[in-house]
C-alpha cells in the first residue's frame, strides 16, 4: 500500500470512528458561525481527493456526480442529506480510497494538469497531489471535531 494513501486511510477511519453514533440531525446541522456540516465536509474529503486526483489527471470521477460536485470546493450545503445519503457518503469515504490506490498501482494517472492551491502549494504530479492529501484531510479532521463540539448537546 502506498504510504500516504495508508494515513489517508487511517485518517477517514479515525473520522468514521469519530462521527460513530451521531444522529442525521446532528450530521447536517449547521453551527452559528459556520458554513457548513459534519457530512458535507465528509463528502468533501472524497470529492476533492476526486477532483485532485482523477480530473487533475484527465480522468473522470469514479463517484456519482451527487457525491462530486455538490461537495467541491466554494460550496455548501444545500439541502438535508438523509439516513440512506449519509451512508453512501460514509461508504464512498473508504471505497473511493481503495478504488484510487488500485487505478494508481495499474498506472491510470499519465498525465497531470498542475495547479497552486488556495495554501500556496503547487501541484505539479499525481505523485504531489498524493502528498498533499494528508494536509487537506487534517484540515477537514479539525473542522470535523470542531463541528462535532459545537452538535453534541
Amino acid at each position: 500500500m502506498h504510504l500516504q494513501i495508508q494515513k489517508i486511510k487511517a485518517t477517514r477511519t479515525f473520522l468514521l470512528n469519530l462521527v460513530e453514533g451521531l444522529t442525521i440531525e446532528q450530521l447536517n446541522q449547521i453551527p452559528e458561525g459556520f458554513n457548513n456540516n459534519i457530512i458535507w465536509n465528509l463528502a468533501h474529503l472524497t470529492a476533492a481527493q476526486q477532483s485532485i486526483c482523477y480530473k487533475r489527471s484527465g480522468l473522470k470521477p469514479v463517484v456519482q456526480d451527487k457525491y462530486f460536485s455538490p461537495y467541491l470546493p466554494g460550496t455548501k450545503p444545500d439541502s438535508f442529506i438523509d439516513q440512506a445519503e449519509a451512508g453512501t457518503i460514509k461508504t464512498l469515504l473508504l471505497s473511493s480510497l481503495d478504488e484510487f490506490e488500485s487505478d494508481y498501482k495499474k498506472g491510470f494517472f499519465k498525465t497531470y494538469t498542475p495547479f497552486v492551491t488556495r495554501y500556496g502549494v503547487a501541484i505539479d504530479t499525481i505523485d504531489d497531489a498524493i502528498n498533499f492529501l494528508p494536509y487537506h484531510e487534517g484540515y477537514h479532521t479539525g473542522a470535523i471535531m470542531a463541528l462535532k463540539r459545537l452538535v453534541k448537546v
